[in-house]
């Protein structure tokens, strides 16, 4: 009876933390103090995935190139502004267009489809995430599309690169020098990136984190959200580690390519193996990225049941 009770105190506690209406930008805040941790395995695995024949091949080789080059700093090209701490990175502009769209949006359509008796079921939150996650990638184009020159330009030699002082001066810049267009490119296959890695992401955490609380003797804590954040990275990684790839090669590109004729020449030239080219260190950033950014965007809503006296 003890167990039953505790069982029904349990669900009630998890019903009623989902009717609970949160501020729209948590999940970018959360994913703003992940990058920060984050983004020095974000720039290896980008300059694997686009690294010249002669290159550094491994994740470790990579890490010590850049900071043989360009100092300890230099893992946090693209996120830091060598000019001004106030000035915008490409990183963090990424993290407040992109994540706090798909986030946001996704939390207010799960919010709208549960009710005091239902939560939404598996489906419906992959479709609710593809949903969000496809908007969130149009929003966050720019940025991404930013954020990758900024950490390529350092793998580049010095008379290719483009040199953006900050993230406004790179979006002035391309538009300028390239047309607003230069923004949205690749944003077709970035904003199907965007889909696999939100449903992927955001719909399999909530899938492990329910299945846990209902299915073990697991509560809403620090241990939940750790092993339920840690699954939705390793599934999430291998659903979008092709697509990452390919998002890669075209932001990164000097000259507008097909996607058929970039797909021929990366098979002919790599095989099959393409497909999931820097996995490891893309796991190894994502997985400690979706960890920390659940982590926080739990903490952010324990905080706000406690600012606000919600919590039972």
């Amino acid at each position: 009876m003890s167990s039953s009770g505790s069982s029904r105190e349990k669900d009630h506690r998890v019903q009623h933390a989902h009717h609970i209406h949160y501020p729209f930008w948590f999940g970018g805040s959360a994913s703003c103090f992940a990058a920060a941790v984050t983004h020095p395995l974000d720039l290896i695995k980008v300059r694997l995935q686009t690294r010249a024949a002669d290159g550094p091949k491994g994740m470790l080789a990579t890490f010590a190139h850049i900071v043989r080059n360009d100092s300890f700093l230099g893992l946090y090209s693209g996120l830091t502004s060598s000019l001004s701490l106030s000035q915008l990175s490409a990183s963090l502009l990424r993290q407040l267009t992109y994540s706090t769209t798909r986030f946001g949006v996704y939390e207010e359509l799960k919010e709208t489809f549960t009710t005091a008796k239902s939560s939404p079921s598996f489906p419906s939150l992959v479709a609710m995430a593809s949903t969000s996650g496809f908007l969130g990638g149009v929003a966050g184009n720019p940025a991404d599309v930013l954020n990758v020159r900024m950490q390529h330009d350092a793998a580049l030699p010095r008379a290719e690169r483009r040199n953006y002082n900050h993230a406004i001066d790179g979006l002035i810049r391309m538009t300028r020098e390239e047309g607003w267009r230069s923004l949205f490119r690749g944003v077709w296959p970035n904003s199907m990136r965007a889909v696999l890695m939100t449903a992927s992401q955001l719909a399999s955490y909530d899938g492990f984190k329910r299945a846990l609380l209902e299915h073990t003797a697991a509560t809403d804590n620090l241990t939940t959200h750790f092993t339920a954040s840690f699954l939705a990275g390793f599934v999430a990684t291998t659903i979008c580690s092709p697509v990452d790839v390919i998002k890669t090669r075209v932001m990164s590109a000097k000259e507008k390519e097909g996607l058929v004729s970039l797909l021929t020449r990366i098979y002919r030239a790599e095989g099959v193996g393409w497909m999931f080219r820097g996995w490891v260190p893309s796991f190894i950033r994502l997985g400690p990225h979706t960890i920390a950014t659940f982590m926080f965007l739990e903490q952010h809503k324990k905080i706000y049941r406690r600012f606000k006296m919600l919590d039972d």
